[in-house]
């Protein structure tokens, strides 16, 4: 873990209000705070499911760029450990509301078992940098 907060790379944040509700992610350059992406809104989902997207579009992004060496932070362990196993366990039940949700989650756990990452991906330290840098800010 780097001890001093750092100044470049990506990193990705889920909001979702409620657990579950509406849900959506995103994506910001931590040295510029530009928005690199946003997703769209799901009427239903769940912050891990939504941070665990955000990982694996951020990947897909910087692999069709070729920028493997950009570092990609999560301040979400469950993702976190998604994204590597390219595995996801939840409970969220398939209905009309998260279709198109667990529709792309099926997607992204394809996408992760046939491209190989090659940028390392790290867990923001909350507690030592502060919140990260694409969060929502709509923490209650």
């Amino acid at each position: 873990m780097e001890l001093s907060r750092p100044q470049n790379g990506w990193a990705v944040d889920a909001s979702c209000v409620g657990n579950p509700g509406p849900m959506e992610y995103r994506c910001v350059d931590i040295a510029t705070g530009k928005l690199i992406f946003r997703s769209k809104l799901y009427p239903l989902g769940t912050n891990n499911l939504g941070e665990f997207l955000g990982i694996v579009h951020a990947l897909a992004k910087l692999q069709q760029k070729n920028l493997s060496q950009i570092t990609l932070f999560t301040d979400s362990n469950t993702a976190l450990a998604w994204a590597r196993k390219s595995d996801i366990r939840s409970k969220l039940p398939y209905s009309a509301d998260t279709k198109n949700l667990l529709d792309d989650i099926s997607r992204a756990v394809i996408w992760l078992k046939t491209h190989p990452n090659h940028n390392p991906i790290k867990k923001w330290n909350t507690q030592a940098w502060g919140e990260i840098p694409a969060d929502f800010g709509r923490k209650s």
